[in-house]
Formats: C-alpha cells, sequence, structure tokens
C-alpha cells in the first residue's frame, strides 16, 4: 500500500521550505511541498499569507526528526550570544525542551545545550521521556466546543451552507502528532454533534433551495 503523504511543516517563505526540500533530498527521503490555499478556520481569523507545505511519508517523521536535529546539533557550536535563547531562564529552556513540537530543532538543542551549561544535562533517557509525555499530552483531544457546536446550530437551522463547513470541522478534523500519528483533534462528543451539524446544514439548505425556486417552476409569484 503507497503511503500517505502528509504535512511535516509548514512555512511562509518558500526559501525556508526549499532549505528543508534539499536535506530531505539529500538523504533520499520521499517529498513533495505544496502551495497550500487558505482553508476553513472556525476561529475566523484571517491570514493572507501564502504558505507552503513540506509532506512526507508518517513513516520519515521520527527520521526526519533526527535529521534536523542532528543538522541542528552541528549549527548551535557557532549560535550567536546575542541569540535570545541566551536571556531564558532555566524553566523557559526546559520549557522549550518539554514542548519541542512548538519549535524548530536549532532552538531545542540549543536550549539543551545551555541548560547543561547550567549544569543541568537532560540525558537522552530523560529526553525520551519527556518525547512521550509530550505525545500522550498531545493526543489528549481539544476541550469542549461548546461555542462553536451552538454557531454550528444556529447557521444550520438558518440555511446556511456556513453550518456545513463548522460541522464537517468539528466532525473530520485531524491533527498530526511530532512522530507522524494522525488523530482526531476534537472529541468524540463533538465530533458527534459536528456530524449532526453537517447533515442538518445540508437538509436545511436543500430545504431552503426548494423554498427559494419552487415559485420559478409553478408560476407563483
Amino acid at each position: 500500500m503507497k503511503p500517505e503523504f502528509i504535512t511535516y511543516k509548514k512555512f511562509n517563505d518558500i526559501a525556508l521550505a526549499n532549505q528543508l526540500s534539499e536535506l530531505l533530498e539529500k538523504h533520499n527521503v520521499a517529498f513533495f511541498v505544496e502551495e497550500e490555499a487558505l482553508s476553513f478556520d472556525p476561529t475566523f481569523a484571517y491570514n493572507d499569507t501564502r504558505q507552503y507545505a513540506v509532506k512526507i511519508s508518517s513513516n520519515d517523521f521520527e527520521t526526519v526528526n533526527e535529521l534536523l536535529l542532528h543538522e541542528a546539533n552541528e549549527d548551535i557550536t557557532e549560535a550567536d550570544k546575542d541569540y535570545y535563547l541566551f536571556s531564558f531562564t532555566d524553566s523557559e529552556l526546559l520549557d522549550v525542551i518539554t514542548k519541542a513540537d512548538e519549535w524548530n530543532a536549532y532552538d531545542v538543542q540549543l536550549a539543551r545545550k545551555l541548560l547543561a551549561a547550567r549544569g543541568k544535562t537532560i540525558s537522552d533517557e530523560e529526553l525520551n521521556a519527556i518525547e512521550e509525555k509530550r505525545i500522550e499530552e498531545l493526543k489528549e483531544p481539544e476541550a469542549s466546543q461548546s461555542t462553536w457546536i451552538i454557531i454550528g446550530y444556529i447557521f444550520a437551522l438558518g440555511g446556511g451552507i456556513l453550518g456545513c463547513f463548522i460541522g464537517w470541522h468539528l466532525w473530520s478534523y485531524k491533527k498530526t502528532l511530532p512522530n507522524g500519528e494522525r488523530l482526531f483533534n476534537y472529541s468524540e462528543k463533538d465530533r458527534n454533534q459536528g456530524k449532526i451539524i453537517f447533515y442538518l446544514s445540508l437538509v436545511c439548505f436543500a430545504l431552503w433551495l426548494v423554498y427559494k425556486f419552487t415559485p420559478l417552476f409553478t408560476g407563483d409569484n
């Protein structure tokens, strides 16, 4: 079975996407770069910046993680002392390592090096434990989406197609974990509500179309 290619990382700058692409090509990791159009965002936060998604097989996530860490390990030997991580407290540096998925590989490796220089070395075993704990945290579904569920029902009953998109997002949206695993982003309860909103929106929209256009065929004004 052909592996599914999913987004490993997104960039607003094509040069950064190409930089990662060159590393993947150098190590014979299959990939492709896709320019992404704006997708539906239930928060309605508009961002007109084009994004470039570097996509790889989920089976290669761990390999690419290691490649980036190895490359970062070589780069931090020449870290500029004015780099912002040098002003971080021990707690802040530990937070960078704990939430490595929110930072780039360079920052994670530099944070680890700075902690070691301050006498707080993190062993490979401790790092693995931190990564496993973080994965378990990320597996947890988002908090209850009750507000968006209510909004979804309002749009659905109003015949608005927007309710369809809200329902679809709650029902089917998946997140990608740092290890390449993909999971539904919302709880089963919220996903079921999203499914109901999706189909209710379709029904209400269809009824609205019938109401709107029936007079054209019956001759009623």
